[in-house]
């Protein structure tokens, strides 16, 4: 099993251009598999059937698995011996029959208008390392892309002429993305003016830089829109995708194609740009209950 696991390893990163996390996500549940098959006393692919898959789920249901983490095992297991079978590693694919569960969506928290517009104005303009948190926010509101796009972003993906910047999303997908007025503004100052000062002796194409002119990582974006969220008090759950999913929500609610939306966004399924029309709806719910005379 242990070279099976290596070879689909190799070819989901090779062949199908998965991130490095979706790639640790998939080697997680073949490693909770694999253990299972082992308690189980199974040593080859082949003795592998339907029931003793059904029984590695219930295994996981037991230990607390949520529905979520479920369905993704399922797909994990599925796509696995689909490519055992392919690849004339197994006879046979168990997984055929196996249904994925249902799960419902959580909703992802939202800021209001005026929550992003005091999170947006709460870096120190005047030092070096607030221009760029500022550009940094106004940024990832403007596009919506994810933060481990922002900070692989290089200064040629940047058209400040023609407003737009290249974003390179999983799979390293190319999509273009447009600016408008205000992003630009800042992103010209922070080019021209606060990224020299900050790239000091350093030779990087990166866009984003630390104080010691070296590529951002994700823990300190983390950390940098934790600590302006506070300065702009703001009491909702703000992790690094509220931006993206307020940019898409405030899109949608002012009228956005959901097609355009989804093509800013880099979903590949639509489906999952349509949970954002769900926290519209229930915007439009709360604003009912609260002004209708009947409600």
């Amino acid at each position: 099993m242990n070279v099976i696991i290596e070879e689909y390893l190799k070819f989901i990163q090779l062949e199908k251009g998965l991130s490095a996390n979706t790639i640790g996500a998939y080697k997680r549940d073949l490693k909770k598999y694999q253990s299972f098959l082992e308690e189980q006393n199974i040593s080859h692919i082949d003795f592998v059937d339907r029931q003793t898959i059904q029984q590695s789920l219930g295994y996981l249901q037991d230990q607390g698995i949520s529905a979520k983490s479920l369905a993704r095992f399922i797909s994990t297991i599925r796509s696995f011996h689909q490519f055992a079978l392919r690849e004339k590693y197994a006879a046979k694919d168990p997984t055929v029959l196996i249904e994925t569960p249902k799960y419902d969506k959580k909703l992802p928290d939202v800021l209001e208008v005026d929550e992003v517009l005091a999170l947006l104005e709460a870096p120190d303009l005047s030092k070096n390392n607030g221009y760029r948190d500022r550009t940094m926010l106004e940024l990832l509101y403007a596009t919506g892309m994810r933060v481990s796009e922002l900070i692989q972003i290089k200064v040629e993906d940047v058209n400040i002429i023609m407003g737009f910047v290249k974003v390179f999303g999983k799979g390293n997908k190319e999509r273009i993305v447009p600016l408008g007025e205000t992003v630009i503004d800042y992103l010209e100052t922070y080019m021209e003016t606060v990224r020299p000062q900050l790239l000091k002796k350093t030779v990087t194409d990166t866009l984003f830089l630390n104080m010691h002119g070296k590529p951002l990582s994700r823990q300190a974006l983390w950390k940098m829109i934790k600590q302006n969220g506070i300065k702009a008090q703001i009491y909702k759950p703000l992790t690094p995708h509220t931006l993206r999913h307020s940019f898409a929500t405030h899109l949608l609610e002012n009228g956005a194609d959901l097609r355009a939306v989804q093509e800013m966004l880099g979903h590949s399924d639509i489906s999952t740009t349509q949970l954002y029309t769900h926290v519209s709806k229930s915007q439009i719910r709360k604003m009912y209950n609260a002004y209708h005379p009947r409600a």
